[in-house]
């Protein structure tokens, strides 16, 4: 397959959008992002704020710790945190400066109960609009379906900005992802020049590896990354390339829950997937010393076919996006292995028919769990592939290929699982209530 430079210029135009740095569960820091841009058209700090939001904001910020927050959680602590202390114009780094003394003014904030959270019911997945007010003015800024998409932004009752967007259509304010399949993806790993990419996977190698260190260091979450490679030492675990993957990237999913204030490469919005796209990956590669062009081209494979699989899922929703990086893994690793394209689309779906029943219950701990659930999988899957076993089509969800099978996973997601989501929020805003 020959591909042209306008399909390459297109590639990395997604890989821009998709692999970004961020400090924190993206989605509390997306609250804090539009909490201080709305302090920004204020013009001074707000005396309270009206923070609305959907569902799944809801449910990915209620238990996840926000980065040098001292250890607090929840929607009114990122939004008070954006707008008191933050800096828009560093975005998804937007509160990574915050300091022990600005969070004194902060808790005072909070403790005065001037944030006020409203429950947004809409379509739109990924939805928030902060209101800040001071006296008798007020700015209001708008994302929609990512995090950092601005389509409206107000002050004191006159539109400032207004950016149409497609209520429906997440994709709408991305760039078109429709070239994607794995089959290009494949080529393109394999031709790419890798002075076109190394700069990014570069920076993808050392922030993600930093924090899957640190969980292994420190005492985060239930540190399972930690308890993996500790049962490894003391022998109920083998020490094998599966374990040692699935130990290495559970870690920095422990540190990143847990309010960890080291950054991360994002993928598809989702430092989660950032690091279970690449830990896995570099672990490998850094165990079997491979060499510097494998390792990127292979992160590479990994992280557009997680943007390739999760962009029929949506950019929030019931189904766990982990799992998309899992079985983007599973394809890495069968590439790095020497596979062939048969090889590499039978050990993604593989990953898929396996454990595509996953649910997203929020951001928090059990992530890492899910992460080391989806590592073994990928490791599983590949070894079938490579003896010639691959899920049939006609086996449940499997498709006549692996694009079918993608295809599918996007439609239970986005259809079948509208429902399970609803649910997943009912029990959550139940709890301690």
């Amino acid at each position: 397959m020959n591909v042209n430079h306008k399909t390459i210029e297109k590639i990395l135009g997604i890989l821009a959008e998709e692999v970004v740095p961020a400090q924190g569960c993206t989605e509390p820091i997306a609250i804090a992002y539009v909490s201080a841009r709305a302090k920004k058209i204020l013009g001074k700090n707000p005396d309270r704020l009206c923070v609305f939001v959907s569902g799944n904001m809801i449910k990915n910020v209620k238990s996840v710790v926000v980065p040098n927050s001292g250890g607090l959680a929840g929607i009114e602590v990122a939004a008070a945190m954006g707008a008191l202390a933050g800096d828009p114009d560093k975005e998804l780094l937007v509160i990574s400066d915050v300091s022990y003394k600005k969070m004194v003014k902060v808790n005072r904030f909070l403790d005065e109960s001037k944030v006020n959270v409203i429950h947004e019911k809409t379509g739109i997945k990924l939805y928030i609009r902060v209101e800040a007010f001071y006296e008798n003015q007020m700015a209001s800024v708008e994302v929609k379906h990512t995090h950092t998409n601005i389509t409206r932004v107000k002050k004191n009752g006159k539109e400032l900005i207004h950016r149409a967007c497609k209520d429906t259509d997440f994709q709408s304010p991305l760039q078109d992802r429709e070239i994607l399949s794995i089959a290009l993806i494949h080529t393109l790993a394999n031709q790419i020049e890798l002075d076109l990419i190394k700069s990014m996977f570069k920076k993808v190698v050392k922030l993600n590896t930093a924090i899957a260190k640190e969980g292994l260091g420190g005492a985060y979450g239930v540190n399972l990354g930690k308890c993996i490679k500790d049962n490894i030492k003391a022998g109920v675990y083998g020490d094998d390339q599966r374990n040692r993957c699935a130990y290495f990237a559970a870690a920095g999913s422990d540190a990143r829950m847990s309010g960890c204030p080291f950054p991360v490469m994002t993928t598809s919005g989702s430092g989660n997937q950032g690091m279970a796209a690449s830990l896995p990956v570099i672990k490998y590669c850094l165990d079997n010393d491979l060499s510097e062009e494998k390792l990127i081209r292979t992160l590479f494979f990994s992280h557009l076919s997680t943007v390739h699989i999760k962009t029929k899922i949506g950019r929030l929703s019931a189904f766990c996006g982990v799992i998309c990086a899992s079985a983007a893994v599973s394809g890495a690793l069968a590439f790095l292995m020497g596979g062939d394209e048969k090889i590499i689309g039978s050990a993604i779906i593989n990953t898929l028919g396996n454990i595509s029943g996953v649910i997203c219950d929020g951001a928090k701990a059990s992530c890492a769990m899910k992460i080391a659930t989806g590592v073994y999988s990928a490791f599983d899957a590949v070894s079938l592939s490579f003896n010639k076993k691959a899920l049939e089509y006609g086996d449940g969800i499997i498709g006549e290929d692996v694009e079918a099978t993608i295809d599918n996973i996007g439609e239970l997601a986005q259809s079948g699982m509208q429902q399970t989501d609803e649910v997943i929020l009912e029990i959550m805003t139940k709890k301690k209530e």
